[in-house]
């Protein structure tokens, strides 16, 4: 029972990391949306393998080193592609039949996107190893990452009057955004986690604070709003963490 009890969390991950994978071939593929999709439900994945473990009673350090695999592929490497595949298109065109190799082989800087997988696995590998990380995060979470990554995608393809759009057209912006998101990933600020363990207003009111906002920013600004959700939790994380 207790194996067959192990074996949920761990399926779940497995999901994740499926989803991720099929993520990267669409990106490598040139269907950006679909990609997205797939990360976004490898995420979905991702949320429910904790709870399950926990639900469960069935944490496991291979639940955990399976977990961050899979957060590595679905939530490192294909945004990383992603966003590269984004530089392709704004430095040759739209139109550009190039593959990414191609591309590359054209314009090296666009390697520059590998700083996204690199910083995830960086920032995985730490927080694999770091008992503080229990309950808050030091860095942006590789699933918030991926939702700011892959909110570029959904701006460009179904919000072109966004104010947004201008900059995600712009190569050199998103090279920017790669090492700004490695950074970010690593980057030595608190962040609160979003389990509630409790119903205390006191103790969750950031929580729903945010959870408010999202709902705000995404019905006011559509995808532009996903943005602005990462940074509002970054600044809302950074100032319990200066308060403190």
């Amino acid at each position: 029972m207790k194996s067959i009890k192990s074996f949920v969390p761990n399926a779940i991950s497995f999901l994740n990391l499926n989803s991720g994978v099929l993520a990267v071939i669409a990106a490598l593929d040139g269907q950006l949306v679909l990609s997205v999709g797939f990360v976004l439900l490898g995420i979905f994945f991702d949320f429910f393998d904790g709870l399950a473990a926990r639900a469960l009673n069935a944490k496991s350090q291979l639940g955990v080193q399976l977990d961050s695999f899979a957060d590595l592929i679905t939530s490192g490497l294909a945004p990383g592609i992603l966003l590269m595949q984004l530089m392709v298109s704004a430095t040759f065109g739209a139109s550009s039949q190039l593959s990414l190799f191609e591309a590359v082989m054209e314009q090296p800087l666009i390697l520059i996107g590998l700083f996204v997988p690199m910083g995830s696995a960086f920032r995985l590998g730490v927080f694999n190893i770091d008992d503080s990380q229990s309950d808050s995060f030091i860095g942006l979470p590789t699933p918030a990452n991926a939702i700011l990554l892959s909110s570029l995608v959904l701006i460009k393809s179904y919000q072109a009057d966004s104010f947004l759009t201008p900059l995600i057209h712009n190569s050199y912006f998103l090279m920017f955004i790669a090492v700004l998101s490695a950074f970010l990933l690593n980057a030595p600020v608190r962040l609160f986690s979003f389990k509630f363990t409790n119903l205390s207003f006191k103790d969750n009111k950031l929580r729903i604070l945010l959870i408010v906002l999202i709902v705000i920013f995404l019905v006011v600004f559509k995808w532009s709003g996903l943005p602005m959700i990462i940074l509002t939790y970054l600044l809302l994380g950074n100032w319990k963490s200066l308060k403190k």
